[in-house]
């Protein structure tokens, strides 16, 4: 399980009650004269705000949010964050109960749809807050993978296309500081 995809869908439902908040509001699509539409704070961790960027997010939510739906999902998207952040089980459940109380407050469909993931994959959350591992390198390799094949619009000899793929991986892992190197340049 990588938390990425999590804080995505949690963004993913945070992007749904803005839209939706704009057709309540305006009767179409948000556009950039609509500040919760147009500024993507909302997007960002509050972690990651300067004091700046906080008090123009307070703002925005003041102004352009009359039913407080968008700071509701916006509440419940950092405290998936925090939950994601533990450090251990028993700070996670604790999380976990505040995040559920957050989806209760809020009781909107696109929250109740989130809580529902992070119910269904609990076991796996358990386990990433425990070992911090991620699929997050696979899906990298996947990634370039695809991208190889995009690129080379259909190798015919799956000899020369698995050669491109060892290569760039090659050479991916040749730049990478953190993997050890090998001495034979030095011999």
């Amino acid at each position: 399980m990588d938390h990425f995809h999590l804080v995505k869908l949690a963004n993913d439902a945070l992007t749904g009650v803005r839209r939706r908040v704009s057709w309540d509001r305006h009767e179409r699509r948000g556009r950039k004269v609509d500040p919760a539409w147009a500024h993507r704070l909302l997007l960002r961790g509050a972690d990651t705000l300067s004091e700046r960027g906080r008090a123009k997010l307070e703002h925005i939510l003041a102004t352009a949010d009359p039913a407080n739906e968008i700071s509701a999902a916006w509440g419940v998207k950092e405290q998936l964050r925090t939950l994601l952040a533990s450090p251990d089980k028993a700070t996670a459940r604790a999380a976990r109960a505040t995040f559920n109380q957050y989806v209760a407050w809020a009781a909107m469909p696109e929250t109740d749809r989130l809580k529902k993931t992070i119910d269904a994959w609990w076991p796996q959350v358990e386990t990433f807050i425990t070992t911090r591992v991620t699929n997050a390198r696979t899906e990298a390799a996947n990634t370039t993978i695809k991208n190889i094949k995009r690129t080379g619009r259909g190798f015919r000899n799956h000899d020369n296309y698995r050669c491109r793929i060892m290569i760039t991986s090659a050479a991916r892992s040749a730049t990478r500081p953190d993997l050890p190197q090998s001495h034979h340049a030095e011999s």
